[in-house]
């Protein structure tokens, strides 16, 4: 791939401009599933079920609220494990476009249900749908995207997720007033577009040359290499490429056949470190203080500095999480995703730190008090939205060898969703002031500002630097060092540059980078 390779060189499709960009455009358009997983997410957290007996065709009580919203995060946990198979047995383009009809059977439910049961089964649909694209997308752009700019294409994916967020507060307060079923059925309904165009898109897109290979379709993997580069199927550069995927494929084949338990077993190029990696930085992503904590809470610092409109704290809020998430686009490949990683955590940790202190030592009434509140709510999520939002996606879409990589994937958005559900459903009773309630109020922020400084040292024993390496690189990077000494050792497969093919042969007297590739 051509352009400023942070490798060194112009490397596969060096100097094809037009095949650069095109091939760019099409990893960066299966970003759009974060449309679908940030609007659905957003449009049934802002309102209740549907009944026909109400005038307004919803009813809401705590208890059906709390069922309607979190069965989403049952149904993606379960869905994010379903990934695995189905990105190994029918390919992570196909897999997204099942994706997509699972969800839409799901939309269909809740958009003609009229009563709570099916419109929860439809949740459930829907949710497994979230679910498998939240593990297959990133895989694909991983797989697909040249290794320059992949840290950036990845992170489109959390910024369409921010920017569904921020579609379903807008299409939520015109249509909440309306006196009829349309109040819910037309943002239910809506998703039937976004499901048809990211279904439609990657019907058009090739399929990850990497499954090719894993699959034994070598010609195929040639041609969807072909489509990505815009250079011919025979190109030595190409076939080079192609090789190398292929001879590692073949070593980790050597090993036997992968499992789940594979996923957690000490090998010499550290799968066990490497799993669990993907399953707790996805962990602490939703314990940096849980964004939706922040939207939570962070709403009532709003409503006691005397904004009353929550539409307006809605859109304030999830505008700071769309524009900030592009800084974190462009400094993934310029920083790198450990320094940002640490960065992000460490403003955070603050963030939180002072929101807590402030919050316990202030009146409700003290409106200036308030209002610093919000000033660093907003901070939080500005640090949240270029860092961790982003970055932990890019980390589990990488870091994985091919044998293993929709297993070990799945089981960290799986983790993800997890901790969606236990921090969503456990917030109301941390937060709340009531029997049975912890009462912590601005008190939990101490709780969130200590996990964002464990997030400071998981980054650094066990997130290494992979900016600019292929996939194959970081494979080679984990068998010759750890985490911590990657900045040092990618440097010197930068500086050197040439073929891999020395570097795995004597891997601890040699540090042989590869020309560009995707």
């Amino acid at each position: 791939m051509p352009g400023p390779s942070a490798a060194g060189g112009e490397g596969i499709g060096g100097g094809h401009t037009k095949s650069k960009i095109a091939g760019i455009a099409m990893t960066a358009f299966s970003a759009f599933g974060g449309i679908l997983f940030g609007y659905d997410t957003g449009v049934i957290s802002d309102f209740g079920h549907p009944d026909s007996t109400t005038t307004s065709g919803f009813a809401i009580t705590s208890s059906q609220e709390s069922l309607v919203v979190s069965i989403l995060s049952a149904g993606t946990f379960f869905g994010a494990l379903a990934g695995a198979p189905t990105a190994d047995i029918i390919g992570r383009k196909w897999g997204i476009i099942f994706a997509c009809l699972v969800f839409s059977i799901g939309v269909a439910m809740q958009t003609a249900a009229t009563a709570l049961p099916l419109f929860v089964v439809g949740r459930v649909f829907a949710g497994l749908g979230v679910g498998l694209v939240s593990c297959l997308i990133p895989m694909y752009q991983s797989e697909c995207s040249p290794k320059w700019i992949r840290g950036a294409v990845v992170s489109l994916y959390q910024w369409a997720i921010t920017i569904g967020l921020l579609v379903a507060s807008i299409v939520n307060n015109f249509t909440q007033f309306r006196p009829d079923h349309s109040s819910y059925r037309i943002p239910i309904a809506i998703q039937f577009i976004w499901a048809a165009i990211l279904a439609g898109g990657m019907t058009f897109l090739p399929e990850s040359p990497r499954w090719l290979i894993k699959r034994g379709r070598d010609e195929d993997a040639a041609k969807s290499m072909s489509r990505l580069t815009g250079m011919p199927p025979t190109d030595p550069e190409l076939e080079l490429e192609l090789e190398e995927v292929r001879a590692n494929l073949e070593a980790e084949r050597a090993l036997g056949e992968s499992s789940y338990l594979d996923c957690f077993r000490f090998t010499h190029n550290r799968i066990f470190l490497r799993t669990m990696t993907g399953i707790f930085i996805q962990a602490w992503q939703q314990l940096t203080g849980s964004i939706q904590l922040i939207f939570y809470y962070g709403t009532t610092f709003f409503l006691n500095s005397g904004i009353k409109n929550p539409f307006l704290i809605s859109i304030a809020t999830n505008i700071v999480n769309v524009f900030m998430t592009l800084p974190g686009i462009w400094g993934v490949e310029r920083f790198g995703r450990r320094r940002l990683l640490l960065i992000g955590a460490t403003g955070m940790c603050i963030c939180e730190f002072i929101v807590a202190i402030i919050g316990v030592t202030i009146s409700v009434d003290n409106i200036a008090g308030q209002k610093v509140l919000i000033a660093f709510v907003c901070i939080y999520i500005a640090f949240f939205a270029s860092t961790w939002g982003p970055i932990a996606w890019v980390i589990t879409g990488e870091i994985f060898p091919l044998q293993i990589r929709a297993k070990a994937m799945s089981l960290s958005v799986a983790s993800n969703w997890l901790w969606n559900f236990g921090i969503g459903y456990a917030t109301p009773f941390l937060v709340n002031v009531g029997v049975g309630s912890a009462g912590l109020q601005a008190k939990v922020f101490f709780v969130w500002g200590s996990t964002c400084f464990c997030c400071i040292i998981f980054t650094y024993f066990c997130v290494p630097e992979t900016k600019g390496l292929s996939l194959e690189q970081i494979d080679l990077m984990y068998q010759n060092t750890i985490p911590v000494n990657s900045l040092k050792y990618r440097a010197r497969l930068i500086a050197n540059g040439g073929d891999m093919s020395g570097e795995k042969s004597h891997a601890v007297q040699h540090d042989d980078g590869s020309s560009e590739k995707v």
